[in-house]
């Protein structure tokens, strides 16, 4: 089977005999039933695909859809003129980015439908080549956009930049609805929806598919689809890792299943890291590997967030739906990115609780944020998290515990802040990336934490204070009850009191009892 790695025409993959999971249903329903769409989706989630293949359809290539659902639903297969704004692949870094990206993009069209107004603003520009395309062919204009939101995710922490890019591309788009007597079908994609008060204020016919029911698994992989199209790829995956196709699927889900667009929708796959793993038959995390936007980070430290709330916070529709309040909350911009997804919702409060889709995000994610909430140590290698595992799995608990004192206590220390969310943020962090590897359980009271880790040989609880004494950490233990549970239990048990002192910005006093 040849896996379309890295191909997102959907010409090609069909001409030259790639897998293709067919998504035509949903494309035809979205074109018999409506106009304009928008659809927001987390990056190599198959958004650029899936528009290719719009365009195929609307250009009347009925030779591509041989075999495919829409072959038995289309008649009259009309051809309509295209024009595919993709703003996926240049770098924004100043106002002229942008300008340049639409000129190149405006000057090809000309080339086809005239360019007697390539003097006047890009706008204007765009609703003359809409007008002279539909003139020019007798046909309504179809208007397919990708990463509609690329240059002001790039200018995030540049205000003046971000705004510049706002003005003009809110100007751009306004040209769809001047234009709507032209227009047959208009299809937006990006990974985030900035607000109706901004780049799409005008263009309130655009229908947000983003979290509707029906169209949740317009891209990315079911797994009854993966079931259907690559249950032979599965099979040699498996023998490739020595483990049973039952085996390899539930090691597939937990990686890279569980995005979740509405309550109660199939979960989606990573349709990118299902194909990197079955084309080179082997595991990574590959959505990951093709980078982290740094912009995430930078939302989170700009907001003080306490990383704990991540998966615990609820937020309304109104509130996931917009990242035009990332400055107060940068959940909806994780959300929109793909780093977490839908867990549940209160249909009394309107409200969703989020969480990390797979493992693939969760560890990734949490591996990236590690240097940037954790001290600065000269000894990266003293420090790694491998040592600290090797530690809880053998038994050494005084062993683990001078390793985390040191960790503290050798770090470059410029922290701005609140010390408090610091010391929570760093343990929320290291803990997490530590659960990867030992089993680990974390509980918060009042602003402080009690930590459970298990291994096969060794129980360890940890209760850790701000500014007070190890000895009231052990006595919380013994108050709490927390060892209760573990009274029958063969395993070595190790009960441990931590305190972080703010003013030194370290950990100053522990002891273990066991």
């Amino acid at each position: 089977m040849k896996y379309p790695i890295g191909i997102q025409n959907f010409g090609e993959i069909r001409r030259d005999g790639y897998a293709y999971v067919d998504k035509t249903t949903l494309m035809y329903k979205l074109v018999s039933e409506g106009k304009y769409y928008f659809l927001s989706r987390p990056r190599r989630f198959g958004k650029s695909l899936f528009l290719s293949t719009l365009e195929a359809y609307f250009e009347g290539q009925k030779e591509l859809f041989e075999g495919l659902a829409v072959s038995h639903l289309e008649k009259e297969w009309v051809k309509h003129p295209v024009l595919h704004l993709d703003l996926n692949t240049r770098k924004y870094d100043c106002k002229e980015a942008l300008d340049q990206e639409l000129n190149r993009h405006l000057e090809d069209w000309e080339r086809v439908y005239g360019d007697e107004f390539s003097s006047r603003a890009p706008e204007e520009r765009f609703l003359q080549v809409i007008r002279k395309a539909y003139e020019k062919t007798g046909c309504r204009v179809v208007i397919l956009v990708d990463e509609y939101d690329k240059p002001m995710l790039q200018a995030i922490g540049n205000d003046t930049l971000q705004t510049e890019y706002r003005n003009t591309l809110k100007a751009f788009y306004g040209a769809l609805k001047s234009c709507d007597r032209y227009i047959r079908f208009a299809f937006l994609t990006g990974v985030t929806k900035f607000g109706k008060v901004s780049v799409f204020s005008d263009l309130n016919n655009l229908i947000d598919i983003s979290l509707d029911q029906r169209y949740a698994t317009i891209c990315g992989m079911t797994e009854e689809e993966i079931h259907a199209n690559f249950d032979e790829g599965v099979g040699l995956l498996a023998e490739a890792n020595g483990m049973t196709q039952e085996e390899c699927y539930a090691r597939l889900k937990r990686d890279f299943d569980g995005y979740h667009f509405t309550i109660g929708s199939p979960g989606m796959y990573n349709p990118f890291s299902m194909l990197n793993t079955l084309a080179s038959q082997q595991f990574r995390d590959y959505w990951f590997e093709t980078g982290t936007p740094s912009f995430l980070v930078y939302q989170l430290k700009k907001t003080g967030y306490p990383l704990e709330s991540m998966t615990t916070e609820e937020l309304s529709t109104d509130t996931l739906n917009s990242i035009d309040i990332m400055d107060e909350n940068p959940l909806p911009l994780l959300y929109q990115s793909g780093y977490l997804t839908l867990k549940s919702y209160n249909q009394e409060f309107d409200e969703y609780q989020l969480g990390f889709p797979n493992r693939e995000v969760e560890q990734g994610f949490i591996k990236y944020l590690y240097p940037f909430y954790t001290p600065k140590v000269q000894d990266k290698g003293t420090f790694a998290i491998s040592n600290f595992v090797k530690a809880i799995r053998k038994g050494d608990a005084e062993g683990f515990m001078r390793r985390l004192e040191n960790f503290f206590a050798n770090g470059d220390y410029q922290v701005m802040g609140d010390l408090e969310l610091y010391f929570q943020n760093t343990l929320y962090v290291f803990f997490r990336l530590m659960g990867f590897y030992v089993e680990v359980e974390r509980h918060t009271t009042d602003g402080r934490m009690d930590i459970l880790m298990q291994t096969p040989q060794y129980i360890y609880i940890l209760e850790l204070k701000l500014d007070k004494t190890a000895d009231e950490a052990l006595a919380q233990i013994e108050a709490k009850g927390y060892a209760k549970p573990f009274a029958d239990d063969a395993r070595h048990l190790f009960k441990i009191g931590i305190n972080f002192s703010t003013s030194t910005r370290r950990i100053d006093d522990w002891k273990i009892v066991h």
